[in-house]
């Protein structure tokens, strides 16, 4: 165990010098970029670029958009635009997929949703596992009645649970889903065997993991880097504890990672916590965010610091052990559920 450590304290002093040349090649790039002159579309028109309008009216995702209007599925003002990048008014041009009108925006929706375990964070999955669209299952009727398209803000791996957020506000969820935000993200996890208080400290203060997903392997060698600091409490002791462990980052299994580094495997993990939100729902339940809930996101979304309230909600805590209940000798001649047979009377 105290090898393992070493080796990562050694893979941690290397990665950060990789990563201060890194940040030196980056300087120099950007100095490089700041005469040049924006794009013509960037500075050319006014309005919005088409396949944001159409993510916008839910239409598709802002990708998806893209490929319908390079397929000539887009008509604006009676003609075909199959060019990316133009931008019109979605209040005066005549916005038209595959002949059907436009009716302008959606609604923004903003829902929380605790996701069981056996899950696929996705909108459709080629296995045709279930899928957390599967738990979304009744209408949100957007100002049109029609059905609002919602997506997943970052993601909770198959064998992971607890709160995720979903939504139809694409800007909200880039700039939560980016690292520079800092948005708090908080676990509780639960891992076999009791690990070193050194290796603790290390995640504490960041720890090397590999990056991208455990079965890659870059140019022949493992691409490794380095976490932002955590914090680490232990909730609940054990031959197998539960710790909780907020996090800064959205890494691909960075949990899971960060405590294989020490040795230990990650048997569970419950996001409790996102921003100022605590898992207030049951398992497989979602419920609609308040507006005052929606500031606080926005507000995280900024690098602000929000509080989360002080009452920590029935599904944001461990369930109390379950007791087992005392077993008393069997008395001689007794049935299971029977009456004890007596001799006969003297």
């Amino acid at each position: 165990m105290t090898k393992i450590i070493k080796k990562n304290e050694a893979e941690l002093d290397s990665a950060k010098s990789a990563d201060a040349g890194v940040n030196e090649a980056k300087v120099v790039a950007v100095k490089a970029v700041a005469g040049a002159k924006p794009p013509v579309e960037d500075v050319e028109g006014k309005g919005e670029r088409l396949q944001k309008i159409l993510a916008a009216a839910g239409v598709a995702s802002r990708r998806k958009a893209e490929e319908i209007i390079l397929a000539g599925r887009v008509q604006v003002n009676g003609k075909i635009v199959s060019e990316l990048g133009t931008k019109h008014d979605p209040t005066r041009d005549h916005i038209r997929v595959d002949g059907k009108l436009l009716k302008g925006p959606e609604q923004q929706r903003y829902y929380m949703l605790n996701k069981p375990r056996g899950y696929v964070t996705t909108l459709n999955d080629p296995e045709r596992r279930p899928t957390v669209m599967d738990l979304m299952e009744k209408p949100k009727a957007g100002p049109h009645g029609d059905r609002v398209r919602l997506y997943p803000v970052g993601r909770l791996d198959y064998l992971s649970e607890g709160l995720l957020l979903m939504t139809n506000d694409g800007e909200l969820a880039n700039a939560l889903s980016k690292a520079a935000a800092g948005v708090e993200k908080t676990y509780l996890v639960k891992v076999s065997g009791v690990p070193p208080a050194a290796g603790l400290e290390q995640i504490r203060r960041g720890i090397v993991i590999d990056r991208g997903r455990l079965d890659e392997v870059r140019a022949g060698r493992r691409d490794r880097i380095v976490t932002a600091p955590a914090r680490v409490e232990l909730v609940r002791g054990g031959d197998n504890p539960w710790y909780e462990v907020t996090l800064t980052e959205g890494r691909n299994r960075q949990l899971r990672k960060m405590f294989e580094e020490i040795g230990n495997h990650v048997e569970k993990i419950r996001r409790i916590g996102y921003g100022a939100l605590r898992l207030d729902v049951p398992p497989g339940e979602f419920r609609e965010l308040t507006p005052g809930e929606v500031m606080a996101l926005g507000r995280v979304a900024k690098g602000k610091k929000v509080v989360p309230k002080k009452k920590t909600p029935e599904f944001s805590m461990l369930k109390a052990p379950v007791k087992k209940k005392p077993s008393f000798p069997r008395r001689s001649g007794a049935k299971p559920g029977g009456r004890v047979r007596r001799g006969p009377a003297k």
